[in-house]
Protein backbone atom coordinates (compact mmCIF):
# COMPACT_ATOMS: atom_id res chain seq x y z
CA UNK A 1 0.00 0.00 0.00
CA UNK A 2 1.56 3.09 -0.75
CA UNK A 3 1.45 6.27 2.11
CA UNK A 4 -1.73 8.03 -0.23
CA UNK A 5 -3.70 5.17 -0.32
CA UNK A 6 -2.59 4.64 4.13
CA UNK A 7 -3.97 8.53 4.42
CA UNK A 8 -6.87 7.67 2.00
CA UNK A 9 -7.46 4.61 4.71
CA UNK A 10 -7.12 7.05 7.76
CA UNK A 11 -9.54 9.15 6.20
CA UNK A 12 -7.39 12.01 4.75
CA UNK A 13 -7.06 13.92 1.50
CA UNK A 14 -4.12 15.88 0.62
CA UNK A 15 -4.14 19.04 -1.14
CA UNK A 16 -1.15 20.85 -2.61
CA UNK A 17 0.85 23.18 -0.48
CA UNK A 18 1.48 26.60 -1.20
CA UNK A 19 3.23 29.39 0.73
CA UNK A 20 1.54 33.12 1.47
CA UNK A 21 4.73 34.88 1.69
CA UNK A 22 6.78 34.73 -1.93
CA UNK A 23 9.71 34.79 -0.63
CA UNK A 24 9.25 31.34 0.63
CA UNK A 25 8.77 28.31 -0.34
CA UNK A 26 6.95 24.71 0.73
CA UNK A 27 10.31 23.19 0.96
CA UNK A 28 13.59 22.44 -0.82
CA UNK A 29 15.51 19.74 -1.95
CA UNK A 30 19.21 19.70 -1.28
CA UNK A 31 21.13 16.49 -2.68
CA UNK A 32 18.80 13.90 -1.42
CA UNK A 33 17.50 16.00 1.98
CA UNK A 34 14.26 17.70 1.25
CA UNK A 35 13.69 20.05 3.83
CA UNK A 36 9.77 21.54 4.57
CA UNK A 37 9.14 24.97 5.81
CA UNK A 38 7.16 24.48 8.83
CA UNK A 39 2.83 23.71 8.89
CA UNK A 40 0.64 24.56 11.06
CA UNK A 41 -2.95 23.19 12.10
CA UNK A 42 -5.43 23.30 9.40
CA UNK A 43 -8.72 24.80 9.90
CA UNK A 44 -10.75 22.57 12.30
CA UNK A 45 -13.51 19.80 11.51
CA UNK A 46 -15.82 22.63 12.16
CA UNK A 47 -14.44 25.13 9.81
CA UNK A 48 -12.94 27.04 12.99
CA UNK A 49 -9.44 27.61 12.97
CA UNK A 50 -6.72 26.54 15.86
CA UNK A 51 -6.03 29.13 18.08
CA UNK A 52 -4.57 29.09 21.57
CA UNK A 53 -2.29 27.40 23.65
CA UNK A 54 -1.74 24.17 24.82
CA UNK A 55 -2.74 23.18 28.81
CA UNK A 56 -4.37 26.59 28.60
CA UNK A 57 -6.87 26.52 25.34
CA UNK A 58 -6.53 23.37 24.52
CA UNK A 59 -5.99 20.24 26.32
CA UNK A 60 -2.86 17.39 25.82
CA UNK A 61 -5.20 15.13 23.78
CA UNK A 62 -6.11 18.05 21.68
CA UNK A 63 -2.39 19.43 21.33
CA UNK A 64 -1.79 15.55 19.93
CA UNK A 65 -5.10 15.82 17.20
CA UNK A 66 -3.44 19.25 15.90
CA UNK A 67 0.09 17.75 15.57
CA UNK A 68 -1.50 14.89 13.83
CA UNK A 69 -3.14 17.67 11.69
CA UNK A 70 0.16 18.83 10.81
CA UNK A 71 1.50 15.69 9.92
CA UNK A 72 -0.87 15.18 7.33
CA UNK A 73 0.21 18.75 5.67
CA UNK A 74 3.81 18.14 6.14
CA UNK A 75 2.91 15.14 3.76
CA UNK A 76 1.53 16.81 1.57
CA UNK A 77 3.84 19.38 1.31
CA UNK A 78 6.45 16.56 0.32
CA UNK A 79 3.97 15.11 -2.01
CA UNK A 80 3.64 18.35 -3.35
CA UNK A 81 7.77 18.74 -4.14
CA UNK A 82 8.53 15.30 -4.76
CA UNK A 83 5.09 14.08 -6.54
CA UNK A 84 5.02 10.64 -4.89
CA UNK A 85 5.51 10.14 -1.32
CA UNK A 86 6.96 6.76 -2.08
CA UNK A 87 10.38 8.64 -2.60
CA UNK A 88 10.89 9.07 1.00
CA UNK A 89 13.34 6.89 2.26
CA UNK A 90 13.53 7.83 5.88
CA UNK A 91 12.27 10.95 7.78
CA UNK A 92 15.38 12.54 9.45
CA UNK A 93 14.48 14.79 11.63
CA UNK A 94 11.14 16.52 13.06
CA UNK A 95 11.23 19.82 15.08
CA UNK A 96 7.77 20.01 16.91
CA UNK A 97 7.19 23.50 18.52
CA UNK A 98 4.38 23.82 21.09
CA UNK A 99 2.55 26.96 21.97
CA UNK A 100 2.01 26.56 25.64
CA UNK A 101 1.20 27.93 29.36
CA UNK A 102 4.38 28.63 31.21
CA UNK A 103 5.61 24.95 33.13
CA UNK A 104 4.39 22.94 30.83
CA UNK A 105 6.26 19.77 30.53
CA UNK A 106 3.88 17.65 27.86
CA UNK A 107 5.22 18.91 24.51
CA UNK A 108 6.28 15.44 24.14
CA UNK A 109 3.36 13.64 24.39
CA UNK A 110 1.42 16.43 22.05
CA UNK A 111 4.25 15.83 19.22
CA UNK A 112 3.37 12.05 19.46
CA UNK A 113 0.30 13.32 17.27
CA UNK A 114 2.67 13.99 14.83
CA UNK A 115 5.52 10.95 15.19
CA UNK A 116 2.34 8.53 15.46
CA UNK A 117 1.01 9.64 12.13
CA UNK A 118 4.02 9.58 10.34
CA UNK A 119 4.34 5.90 11.46
CA UNK A 120 1.39 4.59 10.57
CA UNK A 121 1.64 6.02 6.85
CA UNK A 122 5.23 5.72 6.26
CA UNK A 123 5.93 2.29 8.81
CA UNK A 124 10.15 2.25 9.56
CA UNK A 125 10.67 4.92 6.98
CA UNK A 126 8.50 7.61 9.53
CA UNK A 127 10.39 6.68 12.45
CA UNK A 128 12.84 10.11 13.24
CA UNK A 129 14.80 11.75 15.68
CA UNK A 130 13.06 14.79 16.88
CA UNK A 131 12.91 17.89 19.55
CA UNK A 132 9.53 18.62 21.22
CA UNK A 133 9.74 22.72 22.29
CA UNK A 134 7.71 24.56 24.23
CA UNK A 135 7.15 28.36 23.28
CA UNK A 136 5.23 31.19 24.71
CA UNK A 137 3.79 31.74 21.07
CA UNK A 138 3.42 30.93 17.52
CA UNK A 139 2.24 32.59 14.39
CA UNK A 140 -1.51 33.47 14.91
CA UNK A 141 -1.63 32.13 18.32
CA UNK A 142 -1.74 28.26 16.74
CA UNK A 143 -1.08 25.62 19.29
CA UNK A 144 1.62 23.40 17.02
CA UNK A 145 4.02 24.51 14.27
CA UNK A 146 6.37 21.54 12.88
CA UNK A 147 8.94 21.43 10.42
CA UNK A 148 10.43 17.86 9.02
CA UNK A 149 13.31 16.46 7.00
CA UNK A 150 13.15 13.97 4.50
CA UNK A 151 16.02 11.64 2.66
CA UNK A 152 14.30 11.54 -0.56
CA UNK A 153 15.88 9.06 -3.39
Amino acid sequence: MTPEEKLKELGYELKEATMAAPAMVVGKVVGNILYLSGSTPPPRADGSPWKGRVGETYSVEEGYQAAREVAVLQLAAAKTILGDLSRIKQTVKVLGMVNCTAGFTQTPQVMHGFSDLLFEVLGEKGRHARSAVGLQALPNDVPVEVETIFEVE
